[in-house]
């Protein structure tokens, strides 16, 4: 019996059976893998960024300013001489530190306050949503303008206006879904067991939250990334010289008669970056949702 039963059950078993969801995945969901890798090589490459950038990033050798692609240079130069792979290379430090701040922020304004507003209704609810559609009602990018405007220009002050302006995006998700499960059984029985607000919220109400607010992330994240670089491309983001993938397009911008090449490589960053972290947030929704389904 003793021998049947050590047969029958293996640490090994588990193995394939693990690799052979993680191959379904890949094969049901391929865009979704294809971001998770491209968002962990951005990742890798902004914590490595010294190691990998063949030049340094703020090194100006005027003398070979707006030089084309070359095997010396494989992107080029821009108008001060500086090596344009490394000040890519070094932007995505900036752009994932900066987008990381931004969603940081508004994830922690707005998640606590939708998820009480949903939960508790009657007045807290309007004055909450009430200042969230203040918040709304004007144009995000110069709402964003005007706080950097008063606080003034700096990385830390452009996120901090741009968490601002997302926050009531993560309100009205929390806010939504919490209003979706308070009235479910298994809510009103936790209140009936005598459980107290804070247990209810986060052992019933915050999972049912959770993946629709990791989608919001996700996107956020991406809408993070373009916003910092508009607000560098404006000047009031990274302050010169850091190698800012929007400090790259204004720089793009004032040479494109000369140097058209530059326009594409911060751009092309930008842009595949806000598409990685779009796909990655929906098939991780996808994934938590069926999950918690499996598991009801």
């Amino acid at each position: 019996m003793t021998t049947t039963l050590a047969n029958t059950v293996k640490p090994s078993d588990a193995t394939p059976g693990v690799a052979h969801r993680a191959v379904v995945f890949a094969r049901k969901r391929p865009a979704t893998v294809v971001a998770g890798a491209f968002v962990l090589l951005l990742v890798v490459t902004a914590i490595f960024a010294p190691v990998l950038a063949p030049y340094d990033p703020y090194a100006q050798e005027v003398v070979n300013r707006l030089q084309p692609p070359s095997a010396a240079h494989l992107l080029g130069t821009d108008d001060y001489g500086r090596d344009v792979l490394s000040r890519l290379i070094f932007g995505t430090r900036i752009s994932l530190q900066a987008s990381l701040q931004a969603v940081t922020l508004a994830l922690v304004l707005g998640l606590p306050l939708g998820v009480i507003a949903g939960y508790r209704g009657g007045w807290v609810d309007t004055a909450l949503t009430r200042l969230m559609d203040a918040l709304m009602s004007a144009p995000s990018l110069v709402l964003a303008i005007t706080i950097v405007a008063v606080l003034g220009s700096g990385i830390t002050n452009a996120m901090l206006a741009v968490g601002l302006v997302m926050a009531p995006r993560f309100y009205r998700v929390a806010r939504a879904s919490t209003m979706d499960v308070r009235g479910d059984t298994y809510i009103e029985a936790s209140v009936a067991l005598g459980c107290s607000t804070f247990r209810t919220i986060g052992r019933h109400i915050l999972p049912n939250v959770m993946p629709p607010i990791v989608l919001v992330i996700s996107v956020s994240l991406g809408t993070a990334v373009a916003a910092e670089a508009s607000l560098s491309f404006l000047g009031l983001g990274a302050a010169p010289p850091a190698a800012s993938w929007g400090a790259m397009l204004s720089t793009a911008a004032s040479n494109m008669a000369l140097a058209p090449y530059l326009v594409w490589p911060p751009g092309v960053m930008i842009f595949l970056t806000v598409l990685a972290f779009t796909y990655l947030g929906d098939g991780v929704r996808r994934a938590l949702t069926r999950s918690r389904n499996a598991g009801n």
